[in-house]
């Protein structure tokens, strides 16, 4: 298929190389031309512009930021929406709002236009790998017309509703991963105080019900050695993801008090200039209050504890 692909940062640069491997004809647009060398080295074409880009393509898939970014690259007279011709899908693999997503999906409907809101996790490194979740809101008939397309960057591409349903997913996959590596950071610095040892309290809750669920595993290669610059996922971009899953939970009428505290936790990070930081750094300010130095764990000991359970 010929794909138009905007968006080629640390994600998107992943994605889009795994669909020219899996041997689509690309269609490439970023706000750096630079970060489309290496696609257009490839084979891709280059657009000038969004509008450009859906002009001849069967999809067009972006990967960007936030909300600002996917409105900016929607609007104007260079924008998706003035070059998308009425059938040719957008799929939005940003982490987006809820209601955002929503009302540009019944903007575009008017206009005969497809508009699925899929958000992906895993990660740079899933990216680049094909390990990627993509969460697919939006027509049914849609997604499965272009499941190939999905199944080229993700080995775990699914449709999981109507319009919205996959930013809900990933916001609560990210609320959810904010929220215990907060309770990881508390029970840690409480434990320590308490007189253990960090690795060995570590390993003794993974031993527990929880850990062994692999949830403890979030803070083994970043926060307990140490190990946050480079960002493999930085502060601020968390900070956003929480933000509008708060917002979503206002909008439904849900309370969010812990997600709240932790949202409080990485506005103080970012007002520490902490923004381009791994998202991580903020349990820092938990074990700073703590009054303990920076763990520092050897990454191949932590290893080791995770292969004895």
């Amino acid at each position: 298929m010929r794909i138009g692909f905007i968006g080629l940062g640390l994600m998107g640069s992943g994605m889009a190389a795994s669909l020219q491997k899996a041997g689509h004809a690309l269609v490439v647009h970023d706000i750096d031309r630079a970060a489309a060398e290496g696609h257009v080295s490839a084979g891709a074409d280059w657009a000038d512009s969004p509008a450009a880009l859906a002009r001849g393509v069967e999809a067009v898939f972006t990967s960007l930021p936030g909300p600002p970014e996917v409105a900016a690259v929607a609007e104007g007279d260079e924008g998706l929406i003035a070059g998308l011709a009425p059938g040719t899908p957008w799929f939005d693999l940003s982490t987006n709002g809820v209601m955002e997503v929503r009302a540009l999906h019944d903007r575009l409907a008017r206009h005969g236009i497809p508009f699925l809101d899929a958000p992906v996790s895993g990660g740079p490194a899933g990216a680049a790998s094909g390990k990627l979740a993509i969460w697919v809101g939006g027509d049914r008939a849609v997604f499965d017309r272009f499941r190939p397309v999905l199944d080229a960057m993700a080995d775990q591409a699914r449709y999981v509703g109507g319009i919205g349903a996959g930013s809900v997913a990933k916001l609560c996959h990210n609320l959810c991963s904010t929220v215990m590596m907060q309770a990881i950071a508390e029970a840690m610095t409480i434990g320590i105080k308490a007189g253990l040892e960090p690795l060995q309290l570590y390993e003794a809750m993974r031993a527990g019900a929880t850990g062994r669920a692999r949830s403890f595993d979030i803070v083994h290669a970043r926060w307990l050695p140490g190990n946050l610059d480079p960002a493999t996922f930085q502060l601020r971009f968390l900070h956003k993801d929480v933000r509008l899953a708060i917002e979503l939970a206002r909008q439904v009428g849900v309370p969010s008090r812990l997600s709240e505290a932790a949202f409080a936790e990485m506005t103080e990070a970012l007002d520490r200039g902490w923004g381009t930081r791994d998202a991580q750094s903020v349990l820092d300010l938990q074990r700073e209050r703590a009054g303990l130095d920076p763990f520092g764990l050897d990454a191949n000991a932590v290893r080791e504890v995770m292969g004895r359970s």
